[in-house]
């Protein structure tokens, strides 16, 4: 076997921190637009008196970065070359995700609205597989350039993981179809031009055929974003909608009639282990600092780094974070050779390992860093309350557990969907 990471790897990232260095740290300083990152973090980026949304000098920043690295070849790299990408593999992507959140909070990489140098947009696998080319031409590159931005609508009030019962519904009238129903934590909603809402067209409750996927404009008459729901980590994009009677033409279905959660899987699997690949970057920034602390700080006469105390719980989260790379970069490239639903259940394993490792590694560095760790001034309470996140969303730790279960006892299948 060679464990040997592609022999490219490590100019591509010394050209990535390049750029970094050379683009985006000096953007960070100026302005004083480190105010989006020090202890002042979250009374910066939020808009408090206008619902907890985030604020518009925030975003345009991120904005303004993303522009950067549009221009200089980053923003777009996992995207197919035809769209003005690099082709970047999901391998590429995982080394890359690690290595950028393993920097450390900035302006390169904020993972709390998915903000990064090297952009992420699994939605535009969504459209190339499933969207007509009528649809390829109106949103792709709108998407890229901020001009477009299309939410995603599957959460309902009393339906997360348990998507197949969802409730919302759209009925054929004609030439178009009427939708309604109520969405929960639709992200994005503060700023989105477009939906992708998921509705039952026909089947059974509980079955996964029967669910259709609609793009739906946010201005269309009866679309409603009700409230932002404050969360852990703020600012908040993070809507209640009602739709009541949306009507939107046939051609507004993304993919087929009835086949719509096999492109809301299409969108977690990638994200998924992006996101894993995020959460061990996140966890050995946590461990590294803690190390460094511990050298450093002396009580009792001695640095905090002679003490088992210190030394064992570190050294446990070193050995896991090394184990969760291996395998996040492993199924990375699996991802590649494979059809996504082949190895459902090792992305699983990968996202619920890594978010609890993300978790644990930011804790301990609050405890090693003992009163100062617990303050804003230092980085990990929002690390902890980012990552904490993902032990939720696209798939909760037991809905992550229940999948590889499936498939260890022969209750799911593993094996690529007949067409």
């Amino acid at each position: 076997m060679d464990f040997e990471l592609p022999p490219h790897i490590p100019e591509l990232l010394r050209e990535l921190d390049d750029f970094i260095e050379r683009e985006i740290k000096p953007l960070e300083q100026q302005d004083d637009n480190i105010r989006f990152f020090d202890h002042r973090r979250e009374w910066a980026r939020t808009d408090w008196e206008n619902g907890g949304i985030p604020r518009k000098e925030w975003e345009e920043l991120l904005a303004e970065m993303r522009r950067r690295a549009d221009r200089a070849g980053w923003l777009r790299f996992a995207v197919p070359r035809k769209y003005g990408g690099r082709d970047g593999t999901n391998l590429e992507m995982a080394i890359i995700r690690e290595h950028l959140a393993k920097k450390g909070l900035g302006l390169h990489n904020d993972l709390q609205n998915e903000s990064s140098v090297v952009g992420n947009f699994p939605t535009v696998k969504m459209w190339e597989q499933f969207g007509t080319e009528d649809q390829k031409k109106e949103f792709l590159e709108g998407m890229f350039t901020g001009k477009t931005r299309v939410a995603f609508g599957l959460t309902e009030p009393n339906h997360g993981s348990d998507a197949t019962w969802l409730e919302t519904r759209a009925v054929r009238d004609g030439d178009e179809w009427v939708i309604n129903g109520k969405k929960r934590f639709n992200s994005g909603l503060h700023n989105a031009t477009h939906d992708l809402i998921f509705a039952r067209t026909s089947g059974e409750e509980g079955k996964a055929r029967g669910i259709s996927c609609f793009i739906v404009p946010t201005n269309a008459e009866g679309f409603s974003v009700d409230f932002m729901w404050w969360t852990m980590n703020m600012p908040s994009d993070h809507a209640e909608v009602t739709l009541k009677d949306v009507r939107v033409p046939a051609t507004a279905m993304l993919g087929k009639e009835g086949d719509g959660l096999a492109l809301a899987n299409t969108f977690v699997h990638e994200n998924r282990i992006r996101q894993a690949a995020s959460g061990v970057g996140a966890a050995q920034y946590c461990i590294d600092r803690s190390v460094e602390y511990a050298k450093q700080r002396v009580t009792f006469g001695q640095p905090l780094a002679t003490r088992q105390a210190i030394q064992w719980p570190l050294a446990e989260l070193q050995t896991e974070c090394e184990m969760v790379r291996w395998m996040v970069y492993r199924t990375a490239w699996l991802l590649d050779q494979k059809h996504h639903m082949e190895i459902s259940d090792k992305v699983a394993m990968c996202n619920y390992r890594a978010n609890r490792l993300a978790c644990n590694a930011a804790d301990l560095a609050i405890q090693v860093h003992g009163g100062i760790g617990y303050t804003r001034h230092m980085p990990f309470e929002h690390i902890y309350r980012h990552h904490r996140r993902y032990r939720i969303t696209e798939g909760s730790d037991e809905i992550q557990i229940r999948r590889i279960a499936q498939v260890m006892f022969g209750m799911g299948s593993s094996r690529k969907p007949e067409a």
